[in-house]
């Protein structure tokens, strides 16, 4: 038995190639979603559209500090193999339930794969880095997207063996979903937008950065249309700026499924947000990326892609912006194993470790 352990948005794109690719080998799997994300919009139906069955378990975490949810995620999932220990868990991305289970396991001794390790932003002081290095030490399998996560993970001393470059599995979900999103009609939006997602506490969680993002995300909607799906997190910052005056071409939308978003992506003309995922997938698009973050994980995305970092310099995230508009974006290209294969090459090994 396999059980995959999935917590959050992000992670559910990377599960469903995997279990599908496992699924053709003949593996038994379980799916336990440990309930960190829990709203619907963010959770249910993405199992739904990616075509994944409903979790066979729900630890049911929910909100909390990052102490809280980490530590109930030890204590239910640690419950839960102790009653059918399975053969291995695969833990996907950096959230907080990926290390939580990473630690149960290293102290029950349970094999361990880690899809997605090996990405730094060399920023200890953002949590997500903190998940992904104590994640990767502890891991048996470290399955990674792209050539410098191997080469963080040799200089941090993990053994050569265990790492697998096997490219990157999100780009999988997009392959094989993006013709059915071009197929969405969404006579609802403008015909051209700039398309907006903020979610990380550096960018919400400070009054003054919010005003000043959602300024300049007002200017710039004088230009073209913004539409911003808003993160549950964010809405509840913004209820804080009871003094900002929105523009009426910057929409402020609910979340929406992966579907929606990933035909809103490939149409946009550009993108600014502060997601991982989003710097890979408009990549993979070639989309320009417009990032509000001081560094990335994700450095191919800049190295390779169309990705650029704009950190807290609103004024420069305008400038960018009219440079797209203009025809001089940056342009990019994917990054190697980023084919839709991915996934097959993680059943690849998991076949030959449990030699079916």
């Amino acid at each position: 038995m396999i059980i995959h352990v999935v917590g959050a948005r992000p992670n559910f794109m990377k599960l469903a190639p995997v279990y599908a690719a496992l699924t053709k080998r003949g593996f038994s799997q379980k799916i336990v979603h440990t309930g960190q994300h829990y709203d619907e919009k963010m959770s249910e139906v993405f199992f739904r559209e990616l075509d994944l069955p409903p979790p066979g378990i729900n630890l049911e975490v929910g909100s909390g500090t990052h102490a809280e949810q980490t530590a109930k995620v030890m204590v239910r999932f640690e419950r839960l193999v102790l009653k059918e220990p399975p053969e291995w868990v695969l833990v996907y991305g950096d959230v907080n339930s990926t290390v939580a289970v990473a630690l149960v396991c290293a102290k029950l001794g349970l094999p361990l794969a880690h899809v997605e390790a090996g990405l730094r932003s060399f920023d200890r002081s953002m949590p997500e880095e903190i998940n992904r290095l104590l994640t990767d030490q502890v891991a048996d399998l470290l399955f990674t997207p792209s050539a410098d996560a191997d080469q963080n993970l040799m200089r941090e001393g993990v053994s050569p063996g265990k790492i697998h470059l096997i490219g990157n599995v999100m780009i999988d979900t997009l392959v094989k979903f993006l013709p059915r999103a071009k197929q969405l009609p969404l006579d609802a939006y403008p015909p051209c937008y700039v398309l907006v997602t903020l979610h990380r506490p550096s960018n919400v969680d400070n009054n003054v950065v919010l005003t000043s993002i959602f300024a300049a995300l007002k200017r710039i909607s004088f230009r073209l249309p913004v539409v911003f799906p808003v993160h549950p997190r964010t809405r509840q910052r913004l209820s804080h700026l009871v003094s900002f005056e929105y523009s009426a071409d910057l929409h402020l939308i609910e979340p929406v499924g992966y579907l929606q978003f990933l035909g809103l992506e490939q149409r946009a003309a550009v993108v600014i947000t502060d997601s991982g995922g989003i710097q890979e997938e408009t990549t993979f698009l070639n989309v320009p990326c417009l990032t509000l973050r001081e560094n990335t994980e994700r450095p191919v995305t800049i190295n390779v892609g169309t990705n650029l970092l704009i950190g807290l310099d609103h004024d420069r995230l305008e400038q960018e912006v009219d440079l797209v508009l203009a025809g001089k974006g940056k342009k990019g290209a994917a990054p190697p194993l980023w084919d839709g294969k991915a996934s097959e090459r993680i059943a690849d090994v998991m076949t030959k470790v449990l030699k079916r």
